[in-house]
């Protein structure tokens, strides 16, 4: 039944809607979500989507707002009123006060006709045939209803203003997806003397002990300039152990791969992941924009430390 009342609800993104979506758009202050009992979870659960994808946003209990809260709302915020019936007194009894400093209303319910309804500047019918519970009084699917209205406008706006994956992060920092979108390479990668470097002009012999003390699993192999040249990994050592090629006469110069996949500082960790699994591989060296100067080394089991992988 719940299922069917959603379903009910694309019809209803109409005129109505867009003007919503206009006023919370054209907001100058904050949003306002408001609503008793059930419909009051529900604005709680809107405003803090509609926070955390661009459009800030904070609850007020509508029998607080009678007693002193109604000092938070200014007449450049915009009030979004919850209430199946559109007649809870502690809603309506708002609606004067709001009108009187300004404050455009939106308001969700199940009944056009309503006084909340009629007071609003836009109306949103979330109003359902018949609610899940079998007594028909439990506010089951009209609370789901009010809960996919409130989240439908919190994407057309998302969308509106164009809100990127980066904009959400700064909202999440705290979390694995803030991590996936905010750490970058410079955050997580060896720098310094910890890059397992030798020269093309070195042995494989040689290598073998860098990679071991280095304990990445590759080297970076460089030019007389200290410029990449190439990177040498665990599985090209094996293919060359394979090849019976001497360990102690042959130039790394003759084993590399010459176009390694690299990173830039700056790049977002999460794309650095993309690129090792897209590649097969489990390190990344990092350079600046020539491609050339070695700058730090990015290996899969830094992102794993970090959440990431």
């Amino acid at each position: 039944m719940e299922a069917a009342a959603v379903a009910e609800l694309e019809a209803r993104i109409d005129a109505a809607f867009d003007l919503a979506c206009e006023l919370l758009l054209a907001c100058e202050g904050r949003v306002i979500v408001t609503g008793m009992g059930k419909s009051g979870h529900i604005a709680r659960k809107i405003a803090a989507t509609l926070s955390s994808t661009g459009t800030p946003a904070f609850f007020v209990h509508p029998g607080e707002a009678s007693h002193g809260d109604m000092g938070m709302i200014t007449g450049a915020d915009v009030v979004i009123a919850l209430s199946n019936s559109g007649e809870v007194a502690e809603v309506v009894s708002l609606m004067p006060l709001l009108k009187r400093i300004g404050a455009a209303i939106i308001s969700f319910t199940g009944n056009p006709s309503s006084t909340l309804a009629t007071a609003s500047d836009a109306h949103l019918d979330t109003g359902v045939e018949t609610e899940a519970c079998p007594l028909n009084l439990a506010p089951t699917s009209s609370t789901t209803t009010a809960l996919v209205m409130g989240d439908a406008l919190a994407i057309a706006l998302l969308e509106a203003r164009g809100f990127t994956a980066e904009d959400f992060a700064f909202s999440h920092p705290g979390g694995t997806l803030g991590k996936k979108l905010l750490l970058k390479v410079e955050d997580l990668m060896q720098t310094g003397a910890a890059v397992p470097r030798v020269s093309a002009t070195s042995s494989l012999s040689e290598a073998l002990l860098e990679i071991s003390a280095k304990g990445l699993g590759m080297t970076s192999v460089t030019d007389e300039a200290g410029k990449l040249e190439g990177i040498f990994t665990d599985g090209d050592l094996r293919r060359a152990l394979d090849a019976q090629v001497d360990i102690n006469a042959t130039s790394m110069g003759k084993l590399i791969h010459t176009r390694p996949k690299t990173a830039r500082p700056g790049m977002l960790a999460a794309e650095a992941l993309r690129i090792m699994e897209e590649h097969e591989i489990t390190s990344l060296l990092v350079t600046a924009d020539d491609g050339r100067e070695i700058i730090g080394v990015l290996h899969l089991m830094h992102l794993l430390h970090a959440g990431i992988a």
